[in-house]
C-alpha cells in the first residue's frame, strides 16, 4: 500500500501553494491513503482560551470546504479531522474519504488538553472514548488524533484486532517534535503496526512539522520537513502481518488474532 503524510501551513497563500504542491505529489505517485494534520485548512481555534461563536462558525465553513476538495488530491483515501457539531455540541471529528464511497465520518477526539496554546476543553466536547478498528478495502487502521497518541492503552487493543496502520494526524510545536516522536515509535511497537503522522507548520514554532512514517518495528522510514513537505512510501502490510506477533507483543498476549 502506498501512503503519503504531510505538513502543512496555516497562512492562506502559503496553504495554497502547499496544498498544490501535495495534489501534485499524490497524483505523481498514485498513492493509495493520505494523512492529512489534524484540521487541515481549518482555523486552530483552540488557540484562543475562550469560545468564540462566529470564529467556530467560520471554522465549520472551512471544514466543508476541505471536504470539497479531498477528491482533488487524486488518492484512493484521505483521512485528517475536521470540526463538527451535533445537537450543541462540537467535536474535533475524524474522517475517511474514498473514491469509491466518499466522506465517511469516524471517532471523535476524546482526549483534550487545557493549556495555553491549546485549549481544547473550551471548543470541543468530549468525544468517542473508544478507538476502533476501521475497515476500508483490506485495510484495517486506528485513528489517535493528536494527544491521542499518549492513549497507550489503545496500542495492546490494536495488536489484538490486527490493526495495520494507525493514523495520527497532529498539530503540535515545533519545540515538543522529540517527544511526540518518540510516542509514534511506541505505537507502531508495541501495536505491531506502521504509525502514520502528519502535522501543521508555521514559521513561528507554534506548529512544528515533521510528519512521520514508522515501521512495526520502531524503524523510521520516513520523516517530512522544510525540504520534503510530503513523502510517501510502499507499505508492505503482508510482512507487518506475518511479524505481528512479534516482540514485545507476544509477552503481553495481544498480538494474537
Amino acid at each position: 500500500m502506498r501512503v503519503t503524510v504531510c505538513e502543512l501551513p496555516q497562512e492562506p497563500l502559503a496553504l495554497a501553494a502547499a496544498w498544490d504542491g501535495l495534489c501534485r505529489h499524490v497524483s505523481r505517485h498514485g498513492s493509495d491513503l493520505v494523512l492529512l494534520p489534524e484540521f487541515a485548512m481549518v482555523d486552530a481555534v483552540w488557540g484562543a482560551d475562550r469560545f468564540d461563536a462566529a470564529r467556530w462558525a467560520a471554522a465549520l465553513a472551512q471544514g466543508d470546504s476541505l471536504h470539497e476538495q479531498l477528491p482533488k488530491l487524486g488518492a484512493e483515501r484521505v483521512v485528517g479531522t475536521s470540526p463538527t457539531s451535533d445537537q450543541g455540541r462540537r467535536f474535533n471529528q475524524g474522517y475517511l474519504w474514498s473514491k469509491r464511497g466518499g466522506l465517511a465520518m469516524l471517532r471523535r477526539k476524546y482526549f483534550l488538553p487545557a493549556e495555553p496554546g491549546g485549549w481544547e476543553t473550551a471548543w470541543f466536547d468530549r468525544g468517542d472514548p473508544g478507538f476502533p478498528a476501521y475497515q476500508s478495502r483490506g485495510l484495517r487502521f486506528g485513528l489517535n488524533i493528536c494527544t491521542e497518541l499518549w492513549a497507550l492503552e489503545s496500542y495492546a487493543a490494536y495488536a489484538a484486532r490486527g490493526v495495520q496502520v494507525i493514523l495520527s494526524p497532529r498539530a503540535t510545536a515545533a519545540a515538543t517534535t522529540a517527544k511526540w516522536f518518540a510516542a509514534g515509535v511506541v505505537a507502531a511497537v508495541r501495536s505491531g503496526a506502521f504509525s502514520l503522522s502528519s502535522n501543521r507548520v508555521d514559521a513561528t514554532g507554534a506548529f512544528g512539522g515533521a510528519g512521520w512514517i514508522i515501521g512495526p518495528d520502531g524503524t523510521v522510514l520516513a520523516r517530512t520537513g522544510p525540504e520534503a513537505p510530503w513523502v510517501t512510501v510502499d507499505l508492505d502490510l503482508a510482512s507487518q502481518a506475518a511479524g505481528r506477533n512479534g516482540y514485545p507483543r507476544y509477552v503481553f498476549g495481544s498480538g494474537r488474532d
